[in-house]
C-alpha cells in the first residue's frame, strides 16, 4: 500500500484548501465560521486592528495547545487535552456540522494548518485553510472589519480521541535510521543543517531524517502548489511506504501541519505527525545530526 491511497477513515468531501474567491462565494452561509489562526508578537493586535469580517481568533499558546514549563516534556506546542480544545470548539460556536474556514497572515505555516490538523483529527469534516491566507483574502475583495467579533452559543462539542495518526520520541528512537521509514523535516535548510537555530537551544536534526523545508509546497506568489505537483514532488521522496512508515516534524508540531495539509490537498493520505518535533528531540540527550555544506 502506497502514499497515493486517500485519506483513510477521514472522508474528504471538500478540498483541504479553499481559494479566496470561493470562501467570498461561502460568505452569507449560516454554518460558515471563519477562524484567524495568526500567532506570534502582536497577531491578537493585528486581529483586533483589522481581521476578515466576521472571523474569531484563536490563540495557538492558549488554546491550541498545552504548553508545559519543561519542554523536554512534548516540545514547545505538544496538544491540547481532548476536553481543552473541546471547550476551544465550543467557544468558538463550532459544531460538527460547521463550515469551518481558516487562516493566518502566513498562509498556513502559523497556525491555520495545525487548527486544520487538529479539526480533522477528532473527526470534524468541513474545514479548510484558505489559501494565500489574509492577505490574499483582502486582495480578492473579501471585506475586513475591525469589530469585536461575537460567536455563536452551541452545544459542547464531543470529542472522543485524535484520530489521525501521532509519533512520540520513543517510536523515533526506533525507526529514524530504519530504511523502511523515513522522518521528514519541514523546518528551513539553515535549521536541520545545524548553520542556525533561532529558537531552539541546539542546531541540527534528528539523525536519519531528510529535509523537505514547508516553503516547498507553495509557488513563488505565496500559494499552493497544485494538487498533481505536490503528490510528483512528494511520492519522489516518499518511494513507495506506506504512510504508517513516515513522520512528519517541525520545530514544536505547528509546522509539521503545513506539510500534512499539502498531502492531503494532494490527495495522499496523511502521515503521522510527530507533535514534540525538534523543540522535544534536542533536549532529551538524544543524538544529533549536522550537515555541513562543502
Amino acid at each position: 500500500m502506497t502514499l497515493i491511497v486517500k485519506l483513510r477513515n477521514m472522508a474528504q468531501d471538500i478540498s483541504p484548501i479553499i481559494k479566496p474567491d470561493a470562501l467570498i462565494a461561502l460568505k452569507d452561509k449560516s454554518e460558515l465560521v471563519i477562524i484567524d489562526a495568526s500567532n506570534g508578537n502582536g497577531a491578537k493586535e493585528n486581529y483586533s486592528a483589522e481581521h476578515l469580517d466576521g472571523a474569531l481568533y484563536v490563540d495557538l499558546n492558549s488554546q491550541l495547545a498545552n504548553i508545559k514549563a519543561d519542554v523536554s516534556i512534548g516540545g514547545r506546542h505538544p496538544l491540547p487535552r481532548l476536553e481543552q480544545f473541546s471547550e476551544t470548539l465550543t467557544s468558538l460556536g463550532i459544531t460538527p456540522t460547521s463550515h469551518v474556514v481558516v487562516y493566518d497572515d502566513k498562509n498556513g505555516s502559523n497556525a491555520a494548518a495545525r487548527f486544520w490538523w487538529m479539526l480533522k483529527s477528532v473527526g470534524h469534516q468541513k474545514v479548510q485553510v484558505l489559501d494565500g491566507g489574509f492577505q490574499a483574502a483582502i486582495k480578492a475583495g473579501f471585506p475586513s472589519s475591525s469589530k469585536i467579533e461575537i460567536s455563536l452559543k452551541t452545544e459542547p462539542y464531543k470529542i472522543e480521541n485524535w484520530l489521525l495518526p501521532l509519533a512520540d520520541i520513543e517510536e523515533i528512537d526506533k525507526v529514524a535510521q530504519d530504511t523502511d521509514f523515513l522522518i521528514v523535516d519541514v523546518r528551513d535548510e539553515e535549521r536541520y543543517n545545524g548553520e542556525n537555530e533561532p529558537i531552539d537551544l541546539v542546531a541540527g536534526h534528528i539523525p536519519g531524517a531528510i529535509n523537505i523545508p514547508f516553503t516547498t509546497n507553495l509557488d513563488s506568489n505565496g500559494f499552493f502548489l497544485s494538487p498533481e505537483e505536490l503528490k510528483n514532488n512528494y511520492l519522489k521522496e516518499f518511494g513507495d511506504r506506506a504512510a504508517e512508515n513516515v513522520i512528519v516534524h517541525c520545530g514544536s508540531g505547528v509546522t509539521a501541519c503545513h506539510t500534512l495539509l499539502a498531502l492531503a490537498y494532494a490527495g495522499l493520505e496523511i502521515p503521522k505527525l510527530y507533535v514534540g518535533s525538534w523543540s522535544e528531540w534536542s533536549r532529551n540527550n538524544r543524538l544529533i545530526a549536522t550537515t555541513k555544506k562543502e
